[in-house]
C-alpha cells in the first residue's frame, strides 16, 4: 500500500490472543503514529502475552462494554473469539455468546458509527470442498459448531456493512510459527507447532488417520503482516465512503497432509539431534472434520488488491523452530 496514514485510531479485540498479539505488534511497529487499542478478555483469548501490553479488559458478549472500548476508533480487527473444533464442542454456549453474539455487537457499533472492520473467518466454514481451488466464494457446509458460528459471524458483518461501513472479511488457512512481543515467545498448540514440541521431547508424533488430510498453512508473521495492509486499505475506502464487505483468502498455497508434515519434522529433528522420533498412526477421534487430500487456496485476490503475499515457508518455519528449541 501507498498510502501514508499518519494518525488513526485502530481497536483490535482479541489482542492477547495467539493472532491477536501479533497484529497488534505489527500495527505499533509499522504506525507508531496510530493509537493501537489493545482490547482483550483473559477469560478465553489469553495465550501469556504480557498485560502491560493489552490496554483494555472488555468482554464483547457486553454490548455496553463493547461501545466504550470501541469509541471513536476508525477501524476495528475483530479477533475476540472462542477459536478451535474442540473448544467450541466444549464450550457450545460460551462459544454462541463469543463468536455470534460478540460479532453482532461489534458490526453493530461499526454500522452505528461507520467505523471499518476486520473479521476472520476459519476455513472450517467450508466443511469438505468440492471445488478447486478455494476462494471466499466457496459454498460454506460447515461440518461442526465453531465453522457455524463463524458462518453466522459472516452473515452479520455482510448484513450490517452496506451503505454504513467498509469491511474486509478473511477466510483464513491455518496458522503456524511463533512471534515475540515484549520479550515473551507467543505460540499455540496448532499441529505444526504441537510435532515439533512431541518431537523434540522425545515422544512419538501422532498422525490422526488416514494421515493424507491435507490442509493449508500460513505463518502468523504473514498474518500479521495481511492484517496491516488491510487496515491501510479500509483507512482509505472509509475515506472515499466506500461501503460493504471484500472478501480474501489469507493463505500460504502450501498444502500438505498430516503425515507430510509429520515426516518433515522427524527429519529435521533427526538431522539436529542425531535420533528419529517416531511417527505413530492412530485412531481419528473426530467425526467432524474434512479428509480431503487436497487444499489449493487462490490467494490472487489478496496479491492483487492488498499487496499481500506470504514470505514464509513451512519448511523454513520447522527448521527455525527445531533449531531454537534444541539449542
Amino acid at each position: 500500500m501507498t498510502e501514508n496514514h499518519e494518525s488513526a485510531t485502530v481497536a483490535v479485540t482479541g489482542a492477547a490472543g495467539y493472532v491477536g498479539s501479533r497484529v497488534v505488534e505489527t500495527l505499533r511497529t509499522a504506525h507508531p503514529g496510530w493509537e493501537v487499542r489493545a482490547l482483550t478478555y483473559h477469560g478465553w483469548d489469553g495465550y501469556g502475552v504480557d498485560t502491560n501490553g493489552v490496554d483494555t479488559t472488555v468482554d464483547v458478549r457486553d454490548r455496553s462494554q463493547v461501545d466504550t472500548a470501541l469509541d471513536g476508533a476508525d477501524v476495528v480487527v475483530h479477533l475476540a473469539a472462542v477459536s478451535g473444533v474442540q473448544n467450541c464442542e466444549e464450550n457450545p454456549t460460551l462459544a454462541y455468546e463469543v463468536n455470534v453474539q460478540g460479532t453482532n455487537h461489534v458490526a453493530w457499533f461499526c454500522r452505528r458509527h461507520e467505523t471499518a472492520l476486520v473479521f476472520p473467518f476459519s476455513m472450517a466454514v467450508l466443511g469438505t470442498p468440492e471445488e478447486f481451488p478455494i476462494t471466499v466464494e466457496s459454498p460454506r457446509t460447515p461440518m461442526n459448531w465453531y465453522g457455524r458460528t463463524k458462518v453466522i459471524g459472516v452473515r452479520a458483518v455482510e448484513t450490517f456493512a452496506p451503505d454504513a461501513f467498509p469491511a474486509h472479511l478473511f477466510l483464513k488457512s491455518n496458522v503456524y510459527g511463533e512471534h515475540v512481543v515484549d520479550g515473551n515467545r507467543i505460540s499455540k498448540p496448532t499441529v505444526i507447532n504441537f510435532f515439533v514440541d512431541r518431537a523434540i521431547s522425545g515422544d512419538s508424533i501422532p498422525v490422526y488417520e488416514p494421515g493424507t488430510q491435507a490442509r493449508d498453512y500460513v505463518h502468523v508473521h504473514d498474518v500479521g503482516d495481511a492484517y496491516r495492509r488491510s487496515v491501510e486499505r479500509l483507512l482509505a475506502e472509509r475515506a472515499t465512503g466506500r461501503t460493504g464487505t471484500e472478501g480474501y483468502e489469507i493463505a500460504s498455497g502450501e498444502q500438505m497432509g498430516v503425515h507430510e508434515i509429520a515426516e518433515l519434522v522427524q527429519e529435521t529433528v533427526a538431522d539436529e539431534t542425531g535420533t528419529a522420533p517416531d511417527i505413530e498412526l492412530v485412531e481419528n477421534p473426530r467425526g467432524n472434520e474434512t479428509l480431503a487430500t487436497e487444499f489449493p487456496v487462490d490467494t490472487s485476490t489478496a496479491e492483487a488488491e492488498l499487496g499481500w503475499r506470504p514470505t514464509r515457508s513451512v519448511r523454513d518455519a520447522v527448521e527455525s523452530l527445531v533449531r531454537r528449541k534444541t539449542s
